[in-house]
């Protein structure tokens, strides 16, 4: 397994998130091919829509129904702030915003919810955010 996958998987996991499966995250590359594919159905099907309403709708995320009714804007949100700590941590050793956001506009990735889900929810990347176990509680993110 790659350090990317580790730090990838460490961040998810204490979002309270299980762990996604490395054949979707395990580099840097798939995991941008991953969230990439996870934006395009948001933007088709809008920031309410579950990642098992993704998975159904014949994305190759069929392995993420686990994951059930878990909104798919969080759920991108928790991926995009895992990428760029497991890219922050391999490459320089931290994570700011002006990193997350960095890479999102880098990847074609600028939407004006997932700036604004970051915003209010920092531990999506920040460790140092106390409770950040418990955001995937706050569905919507109203």
């Amino acid at each position: 397994m790659s350090e990317f996958y580790d730090y990838f998987k460490e961040n998810m996991e204490s979002l309270g998130l299980t762990a996604p499966p490395a054949s979707l995250y395990g580099t840097q590359a798939l995991a941008i091919s991953t969230i990439s594919a996870i934006l395009a159905y948001i933007d088709k099907f809008g920031t309410k829509v579950t990642v098992r309403e993704l998975a159904g709708a014949g994305t190759k995320l069929e392995r993420l129904t686990v994951l059930g009714a878990l909104g798919a804007s969080y759920y991108a949100g928790a991926v995009i702030g895992s990428l760029a700590v497991a890219t922050g941590r391999t490459m320089s050793g931290g994570t700011s915003l002006a990193d997350v956001l960095l890479e999102a506009s880098r990847r074609g990735w600028n939407r004006t919810w997932l700036t604004s889900l970051f915003h209010r929810r920092p531990g999506l990347y920040n460790s140092s955010v106390s409770g950040r176990k418990y955001i995937k509680h706050y569905e919507n993110f109203k």
